[in-house]
């Protein structure tokens, strides 16, 4: 299905005036005609103005306005005639119909797909405008809901993503899918899964995440930006029989599942406490080194191997302790 764009149409303030003088013109005949059959004349005028103001309204129904970044698709006994595009006041045959299948289907940007119960009495502005024929060709967001799915060390976790998104092409957009808001939010949430189920949560060895055979350092952490564009590949793939553009993908929401949160944040700690101590260890093993030379270069004290091993074992413990060290003073002989 090829959009066409019916750019000859904006002529609806002509024949409104056109209408509006046609119908007065027939009622004013009407009203003569009256007279004149009252007179004893020919019913002609008053005939030919009753049937011209039993049609004259019909003109009225082919009168569109659309506002700037919206579009109308017509069809006209079920045949796609074309798209209406760009702000003004518009005329077209007046036994067209507008088509819009996601026409009381709400994106929101804080939640998944809703339907709106549109009322004559409930008097929403919002409902009323999301149950126009009119398709919005504003960028929009899409905020689905968060999902639990497993990374590829099968850990359970909770993401989710926001989508931003506009409609390129109206035709197939109406056309070759049932709704394109749902059909949007339905291919979101699979090429999410199939994009996390790829990357660990954090850096893990031996994981291949980009499919070259050779093991990398990706993670849904540490590489959101590269994860975000792959997710957003996926789904522009799989909506561009819609007519919709994908311009953007964010991952919003990121944390291991609650069963396993508490473990994991457990591990983290642990990794983070090996981290300190093996920097702490390194310091001070520089350390004793650094006191060690600068002794034998002053020539301070000589020290034998022992010896050397006991003040060793002393500093690490000084320098690697969790406690402030508690000294204790020889007021006696070194030996």
């Amino acid at each position: 299905m090829q959009e066409k764009i019916l750019s000859t149409k904006k002529n609806g303030m002509a024949v409104l005036l056109i209408t509006l003088i046609v119908f007065i013109a027939s009622i004013a005949g009407t009203i003569v005609g009256a007279v004149s059959l009252e007179n004893g004349n020919s019913p002609v005028l008053m005939i030919i103005s009753l049937i011209v103001l039993a049609v004259s309204w019909l003109p009225f129904c082919g009168l569109r306005i659309l506002k700037p970044q919206e579009a109308l698709v017509l069809t006209l006994f079920g045949k796609y005639i074309g798209t209406l595009k760009g702000d003004g006041f518009y005329y077209v045959n007046p036994f067209c119909s507008s088509v819009n299948p996601a026409a009381k289907t709400k994106l929101n940007q804080s939640g998944d797909v809703s339907n709106l119960k549109l009322t004559a009495a409930a008097g929403n502005p919002e409902a009323a405008e999301i149950a126009s024929k009119k398709i919005s060709l504003k960028i929009m967001t899409l905020n689905n809901s968060r999902q639990k799915i497993n990374d590829c060390l099968g850990n359970p976790i909770e993401i989710g993503i926001a989508v931003t998104w506009r409609i390129v092409d109206t035709a197939k957009a109406v056309f070759n899918v049932d709704n394109y808001k749902e059909f949007l939010s339905l291919q979101c949430d699979s090429a999410l899964r199939n994009i996390v189920r790829l990357y660990p949560y954090d850096v893990a060895p031996n994981v291949d995440t980009t499919g070259d055979g050779e093991a990398d350092d990706g993670s849904l952490r540490g590489s959101s930006d590269i994860v975000a564009q792959r997710i957003r590949d996926e789904i522009q793939a799989r909506v561009d029989e819609a007519g919709i553009e994908v311009i953007e993908a964010r991952i919003t929401y990121l944390a291991y599942a609650t069963e396993i949160a508490a473990v994991m944040l457990q591990r983290q700690q642990a990794s983070a406490i090996i981290d300190a101590r093996k920097m702490i260890v390194d310091g001070a093993v520089g350390m004793v080194e650094m006191a060690l030379e600068r002794l034998k270069e002053n020539n301070v004290v000589d020290l034998d191997d022992e010896r050397k091993a006991a003040m060793v074992s002393n500093l690490l413990v000084v320098l690697c302790g969790n406690h402030d060290a508690q000294p204790v003073v020889n007021s006696g002989s070194l030996y």
